[in-house]
């Protein structure tokens, strides 16, 4: 198929168009302070931080968490994040990147880990809600992976978006994990949660900005078949 077929992206949100490392690094600590942990840096948490998130606690617990130290630190987690999320932004070229894939008559949706009913106020906030054909936050428990929301997803955008023409752009390897339970690509960045050695092994496009993430997402899209 060429170029002027269509083609689809999901967006990632925390991490990728919002660039919110500070208050994500800020917000984790706050719950490693529950259990007495020693704060760690945005470094180690890019090398370290894996899903489902109780496992990224395992690495520095030594154990999992029990039940009740999952619910500690989550609220804790959560709480931090809220108060703290307001003074971060979109990442660079963000806005430019929506509008030009828009405009180039593909189309694009968000699907995000992240709370739905906290998720849509936040990127209604920034204006950018209208470059998006559907928005989905977390629903349920958070801690997970994102593939079963993938397949949810898609599902619901059936019409608009066929998954061999579908590039998923995140910047964690789960990411990819749930492009490919669902039949679709992904391209991971490596400004967000992970580092880009933490995202070698996911099997997919490393990039370094979003200009590059959208250039490879065009590239893939015009060799589906």
């Amino acid at each position: 198929m060429g170029t002027h077929k269509s083609a689809h992206i999901v967006w990632d949100w925390n991490g990728t168009l919002f660039h919110d490392n500070d208050a994500i690094i800020g917000a984790t600590n706050a719950a490693f302070a529950e259990l007495g942990l020693a704060p760690i840096t945005l470094e180690q948490y890019r090398s370290l931080y894996c899903v489902p998130v109780p496992k990224f606690y395992e690495r520095l617990l030594g154990r999992l968490p029990s039940d009740a130290e999952w619910e500690l630190m989550d609220g804790t987690f959560h709480r931090y994040y809220a108060e703290h999320r307001v003074r971060c932004g979109l990442t660079e070229g963000a806005e430019e990147l929506l509008a030009g894939w828009r405009s180039d008559g593909h189309s694009q949706s968000l699907l995000s880990m992240y709370g739905h009913e906290e998720l849509v106020p936040v990127v209604r906030g920034f204006g950018i809600e209208p470059h998006f054909v559907r928005i989905d936050g977390r629903t349920g428990p958070s801690g997970g992976s994102k593939a079963e929301h993938m397949v949810r997803h898609l599902k619901a955008l059936a019409g608009v978006a066929e998954p061999e023409r579908t590039v998923v752009i995140g910047d964690a390897a789960d990411d990819a994990v749930a492009a490919r339970h669902v039949g679709a690509r992904a391209v991971l960045y490596s400004g967000g949660s992970h580092s880009r050695a933490s995202l070698a092994g996911a099997g997919v496009p490393v990039v370094d900005s979003l200009a590059e993430a959208v250039a490879e997402a065009r590239r893939i899209a015009a060799q589906a078949g």
